[in-house]
């Protein structure tokens, strides 16, 4: 039946096992860069050190047992197979929650805030949990046609979450988890009983531009520098991900250092990503891109939303209606002042910006992740 949910396991094969170790060992490298620091890209030595640990110390079935360790599922969705991890509370009056990931991100990152949003210290804070791998992303299934841009992924979310006996339900979000969650409450807003965001690339407000605070001129200088330095992968991913992907889906040096890059650039750090995700974390997700090769199908979501596009680099997102919670970590990319963030918002019930963590919120910092989604919510129950 087309709308039957399946139990799904992870198991790579050891074959495939084998073959990453030998393609890892067998690798080409480049010379040294011409600078000591990350401003021409990953270290050498740095990233030789990250691909020697996966060859030899890293433990991928670690990570499956830790997957199948939880209730996942596939299920056709627009005629697309998805996956997804969907865990129950046992608490009455748990809201069910649908969390989105967004690149180069996969449900992992999730992985650390699953238990307690399902088994929260106060009952009244319960979620039922569900966490689907994005079209192209993970052990979803891979478009073969275009047209699964952020507005139609949004309405299969909305299907699962009806096929799971959900009709009212929360969404939280960052990265592309923000343009599905926003396109969730635009397209289907009596659904929904409120989104969370820890990232809303909001444009600033022109009416402030005359009196802006020390906050909100430090977050236009990063923007500046991230458009001048930071924006590259996203146009090469927008315009020809295809090219983008034959290196990468052949090369597990290039796969790592194509992700390794932004949890330099995107995570909150004391100058070595080490600081902010472990080895095994950023293995974790590098690896699952790796076994699923998800390299070009999963950057063709930049190419479906027309990224690269002048004229859709920085527009205004569409004003929300359903009430709204925002959490602005303080190496997030664009970090959007709160009056900044209510023209778009009206119905801002919630703001906040924790002192630590940075693009990946909640595999960076998941109890600070947890307790922002739960304050959130608290104010839309």
């Amino acid at each position: 039946m087309v709308d039957e949910v399946i139990p799904f396991t992870v198991d790579v094969p050891d074959e495939d096992l084998a073959d990453l170790r030998q393609r890892l060992i067998r690798s080409r490298w480049p010379e040294t860069a011409t600078v000591p620091d990350w401003s021409q890209g990953v270290p050498l030595a740095w990233l030789r050190d990250l691909c020697a640990y996966w060859a030899e110390t890293y433990e991928w079935r670690r990570l499956e047992r830790r997957l199948n360790a939880l209730p996942q599922f596939t299920t056709e969705l627009d005629g697309l197979g998805i996956h997804f991890i969907h865990v129950r509370s046992p608490h009455p009056g748990a809201l069910p929650l649908v969390l989105t990931h967004g690149w180069p991100g996969s449900v992992v990152e999730f992985l650390d805030v699953i238990e307690p949003l399902v088994h929260p210290s106060d009952p009244a804070d319960a979620f039922h949990v569900v966490c689907p791998s994005l079209p192209g992303f993970g052990f979803s299934g891979k478009p073969t046609a275009p047209g699964w841009g952020p507005a139609r992924v949004a309405r299969a979310w909305a299907d699962l979450m009806s096929r799971l006996g959900y009709e009212r339900f929360g969404a939280q979000g960052g990265d592309w988890g923000w343009a599905i969650t926003s396109s969730l409450a635009e397209q289907f807003p009596e659904r929904l009983a409120g989104i969370h965001l820890n990232y809303a690339p909001v444009p600033p407000d022109q009416s402030t531009m005359n009196n802006l605070t020390e906050y909100e001129r430090r977050s236009l200088d990063d923007l500046r520098q991230f458009a001048e330095w930071g924006i590259g992968y996203a146009l090469q991913q927008g315009t020809r991900p295809q090219t983008l992907g034959y290196g990468l889906v052949d090369s597990p040096v290039g796969q790592c250092a194509w992700i390794a890059e932004k949890y330099w650039a995107w995570t909150d750090h004391d100058g070595d990503p080490l600081s902010a995700l472990t080895q095994d974390q950023m293995l974790d997700n590098i690896s699952v891109y790796w076994h699923t090769a998800t390299a070009a199908s999963s950057a063709r979501v930049y190419w479906e939303d027309g990224f690269a596009r002048p004229s859709n680099q920085g527009r205004p997102t569409a004003t929300l209606t359903v009430p709204v919670g925002v959490s602005v970590f303080p190496r997030e990319i664009i970090r959007p002042s709160r009056r900044w963030c209510e023209p778009f918002y009206p119905d801002l019930r919630f703001y906040e910006q924790p002192e630590h963590g940075g693009h990946f919120a909640a595999f960076e910092q998941p109890a600070v992740f947890v307790t922002q989604v739960q304050r959130a919510f608290r104010t839309m129950r």
